[in-house]
């Protein structure tokens, strides 16, 4: 501490204080005592010149006046009264003071606080808006950057030493310019001190010197260059650095609570809604009349030229399949790039997620995009237009959304369609031709620029080059192969080919191995251009080089090319949505605007009612339309192959035995199968009578062919249970065994079953005999028609053949050869001249109406010979066997109807309709099929009117988050 101890210092300070507090006392610096001059000289700013003399001095005197004051002594050779007159003046002064210091201190410290603020808010200008970046940050990091522990933050930040180490070494950046310098000035003025040396030496030596100069001169420009170079490169690799410690700083962050993360509805990027945009329209275009003339990047080469390996590097993943000098991309591809805290793929119709920094995942993610690829080329073709559609999120990806086209190729090789090199230019010149595309023309480095056929595709398409940009890949091998380095300086330049671009890149995508990762290509790209003459040269410049430039540059272009187009697209659509409102109000006013999906979803209801209906269909229903149907199936078999065979034998005894023969052959193979097929057509029957009782109740005819391919499929798709086969055997084989009538109606319903089965045979059979013969004379004179020569020749044969049944009733259904004889030869005395199997065929029939006529005379008899069946007596007038047959068949008619309802209704029904089910998931999920199956102009138009106002939608959405970002 400071103590004063004497008068003169006491002087001293009181007239410093009093100098710097506005009080003027002209006093000499070397009059004032040796303290007071040491005081002077610390704080009066001599040797800090940061320090103002009256801050100093009040500091000081503040100080001072904190420090415990001694009484003062009055001074020798001085009176009691001398002192006091001096200590009262000086106490006065000192309050004085005090009073005045007290307002300095306050304004002092009023115009620092503000002077404080206008500083911040002047730094808070100048640092960049992060908001674009607020979507990463999860809220809790907000909550918790206040808890952040600022002294281990501290520690993390690298030291003052390390920064400096990245900042330029100016002292030898100052003498390289001052060479420079130097080096201009001597040559277009001279050296003075080069002027007297030449002056005094002579001729020979003058030269001399003059040629060393100029080599050293050279040298060092050499140098220069050199050190430039690796100063830019230099800075380049801090700046990747700090890019990458900048991402896992991100990453840490994002993944500091997964959960909290998850929970979280993240908003979508930028890039997401342009690309849902972008996708909405590539499924639009085939049916959409407005041009889609969003920008995109459109990246088009030379098969083989490198253009998925630039891609690759620009998506920082080898994430494409590859082939070595076979055609691999066939198909387009549009990959949406943006920036995410992980590295991960994702296609747009599926939600499963790649890692791309995981090796076993980046080669399922080639896979699948080769099965898209080969999936999407129809049979006979090479390449396909169909768009596969991919999003690749990682940190410190520029964003931007590319489409790969297959490469152009000039010859069609063995193995690929006739047309595929149409295919291929009119599939690029349909993406350049968009005038808002952004054309990325890659050309291989290491081939003769005239073998080209791309560069001429380009310039067809964008003939001022105001939206190309030229990328010349494989630059190594061009710089080893090429005889003149300066040939890539002319195409960088755009002196060599005749399109122009709006800008020119060489970029290194690697040495050529499939196994090579993205960071071991941009090592080897690094060191190419690190060691290449042809930056150190000149003959490119430094901007020009690496896919990271390369990417930037793209990346800004697309985004002015986005900004300057995106609303007149958006208005665009505006106007188009207005048309197709338009249209739809004048045209079907009373109906809502269903689009295909939606009217899909309306018609599988209706059709799933219609199958539901089906077990509601009653068992009675069931039963008789399936006794019906059996017995039309097997009426036929049970006549001709049963009945009739057992009747023409000679006692009851016989008979039955045939009929028992006859029906278990019957019932072993024909009859159960019989009667599933039957009951097979009967189920299939019944839901179309549905589906078209349903029709009637004002269904839209929209329907109709969805309806018909869905129940066609669904019966194409069922299968009968043929477990039910051999139980369906049994139940048959037992009720044809059953011979017992136990009652009068069941004998007369047989009864009834034999005359109606009996009546309809002898119908069919009479009007068989009526197309042989011909029309009577009643129909010939009324209707002025004629027999036919044939029929003539018939009717003659009927004639003798009736006179033949009437002679002999009880004749055998086959004629004798005799008989056969004499009826030919009756004819052929009357002039007719007849065949033998025409006898023998007429009589087939004349004989069976005339024993169907028998059997119905005899079932009436039948009608009272209940009584003696039932007591067993034998009459040959009264045994009805046949009644008996008869009832045996309408009983198993009656309970194989039965067992197939069950069937139905139990098990068939419900798998019909798990099948129609099936069938409609199936073609919900079948676009293609939907869009076959339900047309019309106003399902188009209902279309239309949902894609537009979704793309307009979107768009204006994107449009005003691309505002929020400006």
């Amino acid at each position: 501490m400071l103590r004063v101890g004497s008068s003169a210092a006491c002087v001293a300070c009181r007239n410093l204080v009093s100098t710097n507090m506005g009080v003027r006392f002209r006093v000499p610096l070397q009059k004032l005592h040796p303290l007071s001059r040491a005081i002077h000289h610390r704080y009066s700013g001599n040797n800090n010149p940061h320090r103002t003399p009256h801050r100093t001095a009040a500091r000081y005197f503040t100080s001072m006046s904190r420090l415990p004051m001694r009484p003062l002594k009055p001074p020798p050779r001085s009176g009691g009264h001398r002192y006091q007159q001096q200590r009262n003046f000086w106490v006065a002064s000192l309050a004085a003071r005090l009073l005045r210091l007290r307002y300095i201190l306050l304004g002092t410290a009023v115009g620092g606080g503000y002077t404080a603020k206008k500083t911040y808010e002047e730094w808070k200008e100048m640092l960049p808006d992060f908001s674009e970046y607020n979507w990463v940050i999860p809220d809790f990091v907000w909550e918790l950057s206040e808890q952040i522990d600022l002294d281990k933050l501290a520690k993390a930040l690298p030291e003052m030493e390390d920064m400096a180490k990245l900042l330029p070494d100016f002292e030898k950046i100052g003498e390289n310019f001052t060479f420079l310098k130097s080096l201009l000035s001597s040559e277009t003025s001279g050296d003075p001190a080069l002027k007297a040396t030449d002056a005094s030496a002579g001729a020979a030596h003058d030269a001399g010197d003059k040629q060393y100069k100029k080599s050293s001169d050279k040298e060092k420009l050499d140098q220069l260059q050199e050190e430039l170079l690796r100063t830019q490169l230099k800075y380049q690799r801090m700046l990747e650095r700090l890019e990458k410690e900048n991402k896992e700083l991100r990453k840490v962050v994002l993944q500091k609570d997964d959960k909290g993360i998850h929970q979280r509805k993240v908003k979508k990027s930028l890039i997401d809604l342009y690309s849902e945009v972008l996708d909405i329209l590539s499924d639009y275009d085939a049916n959409y009349n407005t041009q889609d003339h969003l920008p995109r990047v459109v990246v088009v080469g030379d098969q083989s030229a490198g253009k998925t390996s630039v891609l690759e590097m620009i998506a920082q993943a080898r994430i494409f399949p590859r082939g070595s000098g076979e055609m691999m991309t066939r198909s387009p591809v549009k990959v949406t790039l943006s920036e995410g805290p992980h590295h991960v793929a994702m296609f747009k119709d599926s939600g499963r997620e790649f890692d791309l920094t995981k090796e076993e995942d980046l080669a399922a993610l080639r896979h699948e995009i080769e099965l898209r690829m080969r999936k999407s080329v129809k049979e006979g073709q090479t390449v396909s237009s169909e768009t596969i559609s991919l999003s690749v999120k990682g940190p410190g990806i520029q964003r931007m959304v590319l489409v790969d086209l297959p490469g152009v190729i000039s010859t069609v090789t063995t193995g690929m369609a006739s047309d595929t090199k149409e295919t291929i230019f009119s599939m690029s010149k349909a993406y350049m031709q968009n005038p808002n595309a952004i054309i990325l023309c890659i050309q291989d480095g290491s081939v003769d620029a005239e073998r080209s056929i791309v560069t001429d595709l380009v310039s067809q398409m964008d003939p001022h080059g105001k939206r190309t940009i030229f990328v010349l890949t494989k630059v190594d091998l061009a710089e080893k192969n090429l005889a003149s380095p300066s040939r890539i300086q002319q195409i960088v330049e755009g002196k060599l080919f005749p399109m122009k671009a709006l800008g020119y890149f060489a970029v290194v995508t690697g040495k050529g191995s499939t196994g090579e990762s993205i960071d071991a290509i941009k090592d080897y790209e690094e060191d190419f251009f690190q060691n290449s003459r042809l930056l150190r040269d000149g003959m490119l410049k430094a901007h020009q080089v690496t896919t990271k430039n390369l990417s930037l540059a793209v990346s800004d272009c697309f985004w002015k090319m986005v900004r300057e187009s995106v609303e007149q697209q958006a208005d665009v659509f505006k106007a188009s949505r207005f048309n197709l409102e338009t249209e739809w109000k004048n045209n079907y006013p009373r109906l809502r605007e269903l689009d295909r999906n939606e009217l899909f979803e309306k018609a599988k209801n209706e059709i799933l009612d219609e199958v539901i209906s089906l077990s509601q269909v009653t068992p009675q229903h069931w039963e008789s339309i399936l006794q019906k149907k059996l017995w039309e199936r097997v009426s036929t078999h049970v006549i001709e192959n049963i009945y009739l065979p057992a009747a023409q034998t000679i006692d009851s005894g016989t008979f039955n035995t045939t009929v028992d023969i006859k029906l278990k052959q019957w019932t072993d193979k024909q009859l159960p199968h019989k009667a599933l097929e039957v009951a097979w057509e009967t189920l299939q029957e019944e839901f179309a009578r549905f589906m078209a009782e349903y029709k009637g109740k004002d269904q839209d005819d929209i329907f109709d062919k969805l309806k018909e391919a869905v129940k066609d499929e669904g019966i194409k798709r069922h299968k009968w249970n043929e477990r039910a086969l051999d139980s369906l055997r049994v139940i048959q084989h037992n009720a044809l065994e059953d011979r017992s009538i136990t009652d009068k109606p069941q004998w007369d319903a047989a009864i009834q079953f034999m005359e109606e089965t009996l009546q309809s045979r002898l119908k069919d059979t009479e009007s068989v005999i009526r197309d042989m013969v011909g029309p009577d004379w009643k129909t010939r004179w009324f209707n002025w028609t004629n027999r036919t020569p044939e029929q003539h020749v018939r009717n003659e044969t009927k004639n003798e053949l009736d006179r033949l049944l009437k002679l002999h009733d009880d004749h055998t259904a086959y004629l004798a050869n005799d008989e056969v004889t004499t009826v030919r030869k009756n004819l052929e005395g009357r002039g007719v001249e007849v065949d033998p199997v025409l006898i023998k065929d007429t009589w087939h029939q004349l004989y069976r109406r005339h024993f169907l006529q028998k059997a119905l005379s005899h079932c009436s008899l039948c009608k009272r010979g209940f009584y003696y069946y039932q007591r067993h007596f034998v009459d040959s007038e009264l045994e009805c066997n046949d009644v008996v047959l008869f009832w045996r068949i309408q009983r198993m008619l009656v309970i194989t109807a039965n067992t197939l309802r069950q069937q139905l209704t139990n098990t068939e029904v419900r798998r019909l309709e798990k099948n129609v089910k099936e069938v409609l998931d199936d073609f919900g999920e079948d676009m293609e099929k939907k869009t076959q199956l339900i047309t019309g102009r106003r399902v188009q138009l209902a279309e239309d009117l949902k894609k537009v106002r979704e793309i307009q939608e979107k768009l204006e959405a994107f449009i005003e988050a691309l505002h929020k970002e400006k």
